[in-house]
């Protein structure tokens, strides 16, 4: 690829219903041990696998979680991304809502990209030096402006879910 060149691509994300991910930058090796040291830190039931690409030296994917399945597929999109410093964290019985500001507050966090259940697709850009994402499309557009009753459907949703009172 010639210097200054640059193609994009879309990697697509797709999870089975009960898992949501969290997808983000950081900036050191260090990230896969303090994401997990703040996941587990949240409670005994969260079950989540993280991946993280190495961006110099071995250049590798780094891997950790507590459960495999949740691990294998976290590496499977850190690979397809690509992009150096990117880390994807897969959830199981727990939402990203629970665990977000835990991750935000890792030293090494430098921005979510998001943090779904959605079907999510990353933009990433391919320049001679390597991979980056641009940024995440999340979920679908929307279809129209809620109205008052829906409004109580999402609050009363919210208070079964025991987020209001």
């Amino acid at each position: 690829m010639a210097a200054g060149s640059l193609t994009t691509e879309v990697v697509a994300v797709d999870t089975p219903d009960d898992i949501n991910v969290i997808i983000g930058q950081s900036h050191f090796i260090k990230t896969v041990d303090d994401l997990h040291e703040a996941l587990v830190g949240v409670g005994v039931h969260l079950r989540f696998g993280i991946g993280f690409c190495e961006a110099s030296g071995a250049r590798l994917v780094r891997r950790s979680g507590n459960d495999g399945e949740l691990v294998d597929l976290a590496v499977d999109v850190a690979q397809r991304i690509g992009a150096g410093h990117c880390f994807v964290v897969m959830l199981r019985e727990g939402y990203p809502v629970n665990v977000l500001n835990q991750v935000k507050a890792v030293p090494e966090v430098c921005t979510v990209y998001c943090a779904t259940a959605n079907p999510v697709e990353v933009l990433v850009a391919v320049t001679r030096l390597g991979r980056g994402v641009i940024g995440v499309v999340d979920g679908r557009p929307p279809l129209g402006v809620e109205t008052d009753a829906d409004a109580e459907t999402r609050r009363e949703m919210l208070r079964d879910l025991g987020y209001k009172l």
